[in-house]
Parts: structure tokens; sequence; C-alpha cells
């Protein structure tokens, strides 16, 4: 109720929606998937409770919508990265980027990725997130190399990504090169 008594205005808040699933990335990323709760969210965003249940129709759909939003933001940097070289040695430079850089490489997107591959190994609604995500991926690094290369960097970049992020000393940028160049047949 509003100071005279009548029904107190709706707040306008069009970006709502988009600062929930932003919110759900950061109670993930501090929590996991097994600590994130509506509350947790709607606190983090800082919007009312019954705001999770107008926007989503469950924790589920949270979370696809919060992955998903993560397998876009990844994917767009994989295709700028790799729209931005100019020829093969830029393409291999922009690999061995992606793999040490932030895209993949900061804690919070490692978090979050291994958070999203738990989940989907159990959930077919975020397995075609995942393989949205991958289909985007390869098809950015087709733009520099042949499918089947492209396949084999895409498994390289997520297991390179992992061992840099998990390793107590990770492998040196120079070694993350080589392998790439391996692979794609220059050295």
């Amino acid at each position: 109720m509003s100071a005279e008594g009548g029904p107190r205005p709706r707040r306008h808040d069009p970006a709502r929606r988009e600062r929930i699933v932003e919110a759900t990335l950061d109670v993930i990323a501090r929590h996991g998937v097994a600590g994130t709760t509506h509350r947790k969210v709607a606190a983090a965003a800082d919007v009312p409770l019954g705001s999770m249940t107008y926007h989503f129709t469950g924790i589920d759909d949270l979370l696809t919508a919060a992955f998903t939003r993560l397998a876009d933001t990844t994917a767009d940097g994989f295709e700028h990265a790799l729209a931005a070289a100019d020829g093969r040695a830029d393409a291999v430079e922009a690999v061995v980027g992606l793999i040490t850089g932030e895209v993949l490489s900061s804690r919070r997107n490692a978090l979050l990725s291994y958070e999203l591959y738990a989940l989907a190994a159990r959930n077919p609604a975020l397995r075609r997130v995942t393989d949205a995500w991958m289909a985007r991926s390869r098809h950015a690094l087709e733009r520099h190399f042949d499918p089947d290369t492209a396949v084999m960097l895409d498994a390289l970049i997520e297991g390179l990504s992992i061992h840099r992020a998990l390793a107590l000393t990770p492998l040196p940028e120079a070694a993350v090169r080589e392998a790439v160049r391996r692979i794609v047949g220059t050295r």
C-alpha cells in the first residue's frame, strides 16, 4: 500500500530477468549448484523472492537460463577471438589466447563450467546447452581449420583449460602453443 492507502505502484524494472540470470551465475560460482537457491539468487539480484517464480518456472529453468548465458558469453568470446585472426598463424595465437586468457581460465568461468559439465551429464536440457556451445566453438574454429582439426582443437582447448585451472603449476604458454601447433600441423 502506498502512503495514500492505495495500491503501491509497480516498480518498472525491465532488466530484472537479466539481473537474476547474472546473479544466478554469481551464486553458482560462490556456492555451487547444490548451494544455489531462489532465496540466495533473489538476495544477490536485489529483487523480491516472488520475482523468481514470476520469471522462472523453477530452479531447473533458472539454472538453464544461467548456464545458457555462460555458454553464449563464452562462445561469443571464441567467435570474437577467431574472427579477429588474420590467417592461420593468428588463429593459432587466438587459440592459445583462449586457453591461457580470461575467456576460459578465469577462476569464476572455470568453476561455472565445471558446475555446468557435472549437471549436464545428468540433465538433458543442459546437455543441449553444452552441445550448442560446442557447435558454436567448432564453427568459430572452422573459420581457420578443417572440421576434423576444429573438433580436436575444441577438445584440446577444454582439456588444457581444465588442466591450467586446476594445476598447482599451470602448463606454460609455450607448451600450450606447442600443443596447438602439433594439432594444426605447424611448427
